[in-house]
């Protein structure tokens, strides 16, 4: 079974957020998944991520989707210019 770090979309027409999420590839995007590790509102671009778990995937060979890795590359590039010393921690919050 090969897993992915991806996006699942919850919410209502035209106001959408995000669970990220460890799931089976084959599955739907909004389907059955493995485990919740966090979530993301791109209309307030709020990132909460469970950085310990989603290192534990990363280290099991899960790769996460394009667009997830390009918010979480933005949201830490941000965070690191913001507050130096702010970029460990079990949670991330921007």
């Amino acid at each position: 079974m090969s897993v992915a770090i991806r996006f699942s979309r919850q919410g209502k027409k035209r106001s959408p957020f995000y669970r990220i999420v460890a799931a089976d590839k084959r599955c739907a995007r909004d389907g059955r998944f493995i485990e919740l590790l966090g979530t993301y509102h791109p209309i307030t671009k709020v990132l909460k991520l469970d950085a310990e778990r989603y290192e534990k995937w990363r280290k099991v060979g899960a790769q996460p989707s394009g667009t997830l890795a390009a918010v979480i590359r933005r949201v830490a590039r941000a965070s690191a210019a913001v507050a130096p010393g702010a970029a460990s921690g079990a949670k991330k919050t921007v």
